[in-house]
């Protein structure tokens, strides 16, 4: 087989419709002998049905035939979605000008009369299809940048530059019609964990099968569709495209709804996304849970622009965030003012960390059969210039939206590491001292890697360390942690469970986990005047005891309390009872004093 055979393209089927046989015949004779397939109709009914059955590749048509002229047939070919770019020559006997006007008119690529040059036939038949096969390939270049430019390659949803365009027309429609619209901003929780912990393969995955859950959950009579003909009197031409959502990029989709009579109807919508992006996924061996948090925003009450809208939508979204996530919140004006505050508290945290604003402070956790100091948990405080002492309540949340409390972690370890040594050269006696770990530096990767090269540099032994991580956090991805931890305790350090009770630790995980302390949540502890408060603290002692780890409890403000954990056997001791958080200079008074009489004296009476 020759190299020209090897590369030649598949032959021409051209349609040759003509009510004169002869014709037929010859046109025929002369297209087949340059290697094309011929299929014939004898007039404009046939050619119809023909062209229907046979998808050619160019139509050959004669204008003067019975029951439906060329000229005819040309239009109906046109109007079909496979005939529209297709080439077609019309043949006439007719060569004035009107007449070949008619014929450009109704469609044709190209105008012949008769007679026909039957030994050029072939060759501008063959340049007719070349022309249309570069047509065809640069339409469909123009169709895929055009896909590109509009739409999301991973998820097919409506990209950004879509949204905003069409946000833009959907307002101004609803604007007209003095009608309400309503913009969802989604954004999916701890993606970026997940994505990190099962790979961005599977995250990838993961999107594509979040955007066909909100595809299928929202009804077309809830959403606007983008590419649809609004009304003929607005003069837009659209194309036959709509769809429910758009994906802005990362973790962010939006939907909008037009029309909206009543909140509730928005609501309504809102609780049927959260449902179905609540369920897990299932991916291989993982099963993700990744639920939204969901901001709203309607038109124009809150926003008669696209950008307002897109702002305050965000704004909700954060909002629910802060709340809990996996909710939705409808936006209000005292939002902004809220932002607003957060953007300058972080603006203001950032630099407190770099200008030594930051103190920390060391809260006591008392033995309860020595009454000794045994340990101190260390709490970061803000000393603001203006402000004066901020609560953590107030920016701990924030570095943690902001990522901020990685460095703040760090620079809280820093700390720590060089006021023990200090104290060693005061002769003190060595004691644990407590860390809080966020969730979001926990989940670093690198977390290991990093504080064993922490312990190196900083020379601090690794048994005067236990860091605390809540509940939730280790029980996120368990397996995963579970090496972590137990990496972490290889190092030799402690390693605690904070606000142990508030999570949803199991007991087949909780065995597993390499952890030495459990740490009583203070809302149980200062519950303990009611059954449950109670009944709770003595499961969490009696689990303490069972798995043999060491209890503490925080929170302990009064001779009751106190005096009710020490009868059940608790381990540790925390709380203003003993002493608020104290500074470092005041670490080698407090590991002077013993609590044994006021341990007793409550334990008495």
């Amino acid at each position: 087989m020759s190299t020209d055979q090897q590369h030649k393209l598949p032959r021409a089927k051209i349609l040759v419709c003509d009510d004169d046989q002869n014709v037929r015949l010859l046109t025929r004779q002369c297209l087949e002998a340059d290697d094309m397939e011929v299929v014939e109709a004898a007039d404009g009914l046939e050619a119809i049905d023909v062209f229907i059955a046979e998808r050619p590749d160019l139509v050959f048509l004669d204008v003067e035939m019975p029951g439906m002229t060329g000229l005819e047939v040309c239009q109906r070919i046109r109007k079909m979605p496979q005939g529209e770019s297709i080439p077609i020559m019309i043949v006439t006997g007719s060569d004035d000008r009107r007449s070949i006007d008619q014929g450009f008119e109704a469609g044709a690529t190209q105008y012949k009369t008769k007679p026909v040059n039957w030994s050029l036939l072939g060759r501008d038949v063959q340049y007719m299809l070349r022309a249309s096969n570069a047509f065809n390939a640069l339409k469909r270049q123009e169709d895929r940048l055009r896909y590109l430019a509009y739409y999301d390659p991973l998820t097919s949803l409506p990209n950004r530059r879509s949204f905003n365009e069409q946000l833009n027309r959907i307002l101004k429609r609803s604007q007209r019609h003095n009608t309400n619209a309503a913009l969802l901003f989604i954004d999916l929780d701890h993606f970026k964990r997940i994505n990190d912990s099962i790979g961005h393969a599977r995250g990838d995955r993961l999107l594509v099968e979040i955007a066909k859950r909100l595809t299928l959950e929202l009804r077309e009579d809830d959403a606007i569709n983008y590419f649809t003909t609004n009304s003929a009197e607005e003069g837009e031409s659209e194309p036959d495209v709509s769809t429910e959502i758009a994906r802005l990029g990362g973790d962010e989709f939006t939907v909008v709804l037009s029309d909206v009579e009543r909140p509730s109807d928005i609501e309504i919508v809102a609780k049927r996304i959260l449902n179905s992006l609540s369920e897990p996924i299932a991916l291989q061996s993982h099963n993700p849970v990744v639920t939204p948090s969901i901001g709203i925003a309607i038109f124009p009450q809150d926003g008669t622009d696209p950008d307002t809208l897109v702002r305050n939508a965000d704004t909700a979204m954060y909002v629910a965030k802060a709340e809990g996530r996996a909710c939705f919140r409808f936006y209000d004006e005292d939002m902004n003012a809220r932002a607003v505050e957060q953007l300058k508290m972080e603006e203001e945290l950032r630099h407190a960390m770099r200008n030594d604003e930051l103190e920390l402070r060391y809260q006591p956790q008392v033995d309860t059969r020595t009454g000794t100091v045994v340990s101190m948990e260390a709490l970061v405080r803000w000393k603001h210039p203006t402000r004066g002492m901020v609560s953590p309540v107030e920016f701990i949340p924030v570095a943690e939206s902001t990522g901020q409390i990685i460095e703040l972690g760090e620079w809280v370890m820093g700390e720590v590491a060089r006021n023990c040594l200090h104290w060693a050269t005061l002769g003190l006696q060595e004691f644990r001292v407590g860390i809080n770990i966020s969730p979001l530096q926990f989940n670093q990767k690198n977390l290991p890697e990093w504080i064993q090269s922490f312990l190196k540099e900083s020379g601090l032994p690794a048994h005067r360390l236990e860091l605390e991580q809540t509940e939730s956090a280790i029980m996120n991805d368990a397996e995963t942690n579970i090496a972590k931890l137990a990496e972490l305790k290889s190092m030799g350090l402690e390693l605690a469970v904070d606000d142990f009770g508030t999570g949803y630790s199991s007991l087949s995980y909780l065995k597993r986990f390499p952890i030495d302390t459990l740490k009583i949540d203070q809302s149980f502890v200062a519950d303990l005047d009611s059954p449950d408060g109670a009944a709770i603290v003595d499961a969490i002692l009696a689990l303490s005891k069972t798995l043999n780890l060491r209890s503490i409890a925080e929170g302990i403000e009064d001779t009751h309390q106190l005096a009710y954990l020490v009868n059940k056997g608790c381990d540790l001791l925390q709380g203003y009872y003993f002493a608020r958080p104290i500074y470092p200079e005041e670490v080698p008074d407090m590991l002077r004093q013993n609590f044994s009489d006021q341990i007793a004296e409550a334990t008495a009476s």
